[in-house]
C-alpha cells in the first residue's frame, strides 16, 4: 500500500535523490542542476505543498510532488506541479496517485486551476495519464524543451480546473 502525506524534513535525503535522478535523466524537468544537501530542504519546504509517496510495508519514499503558484497576483489562483517517481517503482501507478493527490491539495489550498507549463511531447506515459484524468491541452510549443543530449522536443502545456 502507498500512502501520500506531507513532506517532513526526515524525507529530505530520499526525495532529493528521487528529484535529482529525474533532473539527471534530462527528459522531463526543466531544471538542469541537482539539489544539494544544503538547499534541498529549503526547496521542498518552500513549496505551497510537497507530497511524499511512501510504501507502507517498507517505509520507503517512492515518489513526490511539489505544488506552488504558477504565477502571482491576478494569476495567483493557478498552481503548477512537478512529479517524480523512484526509477525502480515506475509503472506501478504511483504517479497517478500523486497527480490525484495534488488535485485535492491544490483545491484545498484555494487554487482554482492546475497548469502544466512544459509536458515534453515524448513523455507519452504522462500525456496518457493527464488525458485520462481530464486535463486539457493548451497547444504545442515547438522545440520548447532542451533534452539532456542537446536536441529539442516540443512541449504541450495542459490545465485542469480544480473547482
Amino acid at each position: 500500500m502507498i500512502t501520500i502525506r506531507q513532506y517532513e524534513i526526515q524525507d529530505c535525503s530520499s526525495v532529493m535523490g528521487i528529484w535529482n535522478s529525474v533532473v539527471l535523466e534530462g527528459i522531463a524537468f526543466p531544471q538542469d542542476e541537482e539539489l544539494t544537501s544544503e538547499n534541498a530542504d529549503k526547496f521542498f519546504s518552500g513549496q505551497s505543498y510537497t507530497g511524499v509517496a511512501v510504501n507502507d510495508a517498507t517505509n520507503e519514499v517512492v515518489g513526490l510532488y511539489i505544488l506552488h503558484p504558477n504565477n502571482v497576483g491576478r494569476c495567483g489562483h493557478i498552481c503548477n506541479t512537478s512529479y517524480a517517481v523512484k526509477e525502480d517503482c515506475r509503472g506501478l501507478h504511483i504517479g497517478e496517485r500523486l497527480v490525484k493527490d495534488s488535485l485535492r491539495a491544490g483545491a484545498r489550498l484555494g487554487f482554482r486551476i492546475l497548469q502544466f507549463n512544459a509536458v515534453v511531447a515524448t513523455n507519452i506515459h504522462a500525456l496518457h495519464l493527464y488525458e485520462r484524468l481530464g486535463f486539457k491541452q493548451l497547444g504545442r510549443i515547438p522545440q520548447g524543451f532542451r533534452m539532456k543530449d542537446g536536441h529539442y522536443e516540443d512541449i504541450i502545456p495542459h490545465y485542469i480546473e480544480l473547482v
